[in-house]
């Protein structure tokens, strides 16, 4: 008599795959979600049973993300991962907990996740407090030697992430002299955005926009206005991260830093990691892979030692202790976070050389 297959065990996954969402950084976070559930299938799954990866695309829509949410949950996932953009996450985030579904985040940054304290709720990417702090120390360590304190202008898209971020770099620059001026890039043209960097002396423009519009023409504004030439582009969510920038901007898309989580150089597991999603993407994964395999690879961990039960999964983040691609990961609570958190995946600026637009230079760690 065969003995029946056993049956999957399921984890729902979140994923942006469409426009208006970041389908570039969707196509990324799937793929080391995915990877990561090939092996721990490939490696007799969990307790012989295989993981099921129940994607889901959410378009960058927060209430297109809660009602999957609440599907996957009447489908008996054990868990929900995933997720890129920030409003979209908190949406999931509030969903899961009242559902009581455990919902371990991969990409999403802003700091309150989750307007409550909540058990159902970890994230293994940093809180953006955490890396917009260190983009704004690099701001402050570009502007010593030169004349004056940093006069940063931050072109700006009505959200609760971009607000946050420009409240973020003005509390951090404020102390040392800096200031922060905003520009509704909504309401300006390019031209008219140029006008005002010119008017204002500002030292720099920090990019807090959608890609590709309006990023890609503000950039190609600014660079090709002489009055700008010393003017530093900055984009501390990670635009330039993704080859769909380079190839929409060429050299002009070169020299802007951002923020990167990943370390300077990746150990064995993260570099045989890498090598696959390379293989799997035809192209250089971004540090979104990697924090998608670090998701899955955690979780699994967890279902390994804690079992399916919901209540269980949720209670175990803080006893977890996991190998990553980019440190071991584990959880603990962290002041005016109200989620488990990773503290922390390694943060960098980076920008693309403009010699070579495939190569990322590291400008500061934090």
């Amino acid at each position: 008599m065969n003995t029946p297959p056993a049956l999957p065990l399921r984890l729902g996954a979140l994923v942006p795959l469409t426009r208006p969402g970041w389908a570039e950084a969707g196509r990324q976070l799937l793929a080391g979600l995915d990877l990561a559930v090939r092996e721990v299938n490939d490696a007799g799954g969990i307790g012989g049973r295989p993981l099921e990866l129940v994607v889901r695309d959410t378009a960058a829509d927060p209430e297109r993300a809660a009602a999957a949410v609440a599907e996957l949950a009447g489908l008996g996932v054990a868990a929900v991962v995933g997720e890129y953009h920030s409003v979209v996450a908190r949406a999931a985030a509030a969903r899961a907990d009242a559902l009581g579904v455990p919902f371990l985040c991969s990409s999403a940054v802003l700091d309150s996740l989750t307007e409550e304290p909540t058990q159902w709720v970890a994230r293994v990417a940093p809180a953006q407090s955490h890396g917009w702090r260190i983009y704004a120390d690099f701001l402050l360590g570009a502007a010593a030697g030169t004349e004056g304190a940093p006069r940063i202008a931050v072109a700006t898209q009505p959200s609760v992430y971009w607000a946050s971020g420009t409240r973020i770099l003005r509390d951090r620059l404020a102390p040392h002299g800096g200031t922060v001026v905003e520009l509704d890039a909504n309401a300006l043209t390019p031209e008219a955005l140029c006008e005002a960097l010119a008017e204002q002396g500002a030292t720099a423009l920090l990019l807090l926009v959608g890609h590709p519009e309006p990023a890609v023409p503000l950039v190609r504004a600014v660079r090709s206005d002489p009055r700008l030439a010393r003017v530093l582009i900055g984009a501390p969510a990670g635009q330039p991260e993704f080859a769909g920038w380079a190839e929409a901007l060429g050299k002009d898309g070169a020299g802007i830093p951002f923020l990167r989580y990943l370390p300077e150089q990746l150990g064995p597991l993260g570099a045989r990691v890498g090598k696959e999603l390379r293989e799997r993407l035809g192209e250089a994964p971004s540090f979104v892979a990697f924090e998608g395999w670090d998701t899955v690879t955690v979780l699994a961990e967890a279902l390994r030692a804690y079992g399916t039960d919901r209540a269980q999964l949720a209670a175990s983040w803080p006893e977890l202790a996991v190998e990553g691609t980019r440190g071991t990961v584990r959880f603990s609570r962290t002041p005016d976070l109200g989620l488990w958190q990773w503290a922390w995946a390694p943060v960098q600026v980076v920008d693309r050389d403009p010699a070579d637009l495939d190569r990322f230079r590291v400008l500061h760690s934090g």
